[in-house]
């Protein structure tokens, strides 16, 4: 492996790829807004000499190169290509992925066929062979982003948030959601808000939802909500103080009630408000809204 000082510091390289409909041209794009010298489907046999003659150029310091699955008679080699990558210059594998609803209607919303379409039989299909053979590069990836619950502007957000700040910084999503249909599977902090007074069970605010008043100063008003976020407001402080220490890019805190309708986004829009004192700029999604 070589050495540190043997690296080219003056060049950073992301490598985006991952499954097809997960936001990888919302990411590639997003990134050359950022000051990103981008290019995108390049075979890998050519990535190598595409680097040597942005080498001598000072101004391409940052540059993010695209691979997926429709270059896929070379996509055996896209492996050693990034070894090699990595031994010359600062660099970071980004995979971005989702789940297969979310890329069925990504794909029926477009009407694009898919990369694989011509080698299987349906959508769900492909879908299924396309992560099996990307799962190697998956397990490679130093960065995993799941983009099921993402919509553009808000994967937008997070490319942002995380490779423009001058400082690294965590970025931060905060995720409702209720336990009828599971917990996030990519959540790193869950926190269960179903012992908290269920405002289901008022007749008035049955139909409402967390994002609106009145359902809202029912749940604040709870004493057992006010210790809640006391709690989890102080477990806050002192993780993301840690994750910043140890330099995490990438914090999911997931809060969950029954039906992710009330009491989740509730706390939600309060945890996502909380870490915003602490300097981060959270990304808020409510799942089951």
């Amino acid at each position: 492996m070589s050495q540190p000082d043997k690296l080219n510091s003056e060049k950073f390289i992301v490598i985006v790829t991952g499954l097809s409909g997960a936001g990888k041209t919302v990411t590639l794009r997003t990134l050359e807004d950022i000051g990103f010298f981008c290019v995108d489907n390049l075979p890998p046999p050519v990535i190598l000499e595409f680097l040597k003659l942005l080498q001598k150029h000072t101004t391409f310091r940052n540059i993010a190169i695209g691979i997926d699955i429709r270059v896929q008679q070379f996509f055996e080699e896209a492996i050693k290509l990034i070894k090699k990558i990595k031994k010359s210059y600062k660099t970071e594998v980004l995979f971005l992925e989702a789940d297969d609803e979310a890329i069925l209607l990504r794909y029926k919303e477009t009407r694009r066929p898919h990369p694989l379409s011509g080698y299987v039989s349906d959508l769900i299909e492909a879908i299924k062979k396309e992560r099996a053979m990307l799962y190697p590069l998956r397990s490679f990836s130093e960065r995993i982003i799941d983009t099921s619950r993402f919509n553009p502007h808000q994967l937008k957000s997070l490319i942002r948030s995380i490779y423009a700040a001058e400082e690294i910084l965590p970025s931060v999503i905060v995720i409702s959601f209720g336990y009828k249909k599971g917990v996030p599977m990519n959540a790193d902090l869950v926190f269960d808000a179903r012992f908290l007074p269920n405002p289901y069970f008022v007749p008035s605010l049955t139909e409402l939802s967390g994002k609106d008043k009145p359902v809202r100063d029912f749940v604040l008003k709870q004493k057992e909500t006010i210790e809640f976020l006391k709690y989890i407001k102080n477990f806050l402080n002192f993780a993301v103080s840690g994750y910043k220490k140890e330099g995490r890019a990438y914090i999911t805190i997931a809060i969950g009630c029954t039906g992710g309708r009330h009491r989740s986004v509730v706390l939600a829009e309060e945890i996502a408000e909380y870490i915003k004192s602490l300097s981060l700029n959270p990304v808020v999604i409510h799942r089951d809204l």
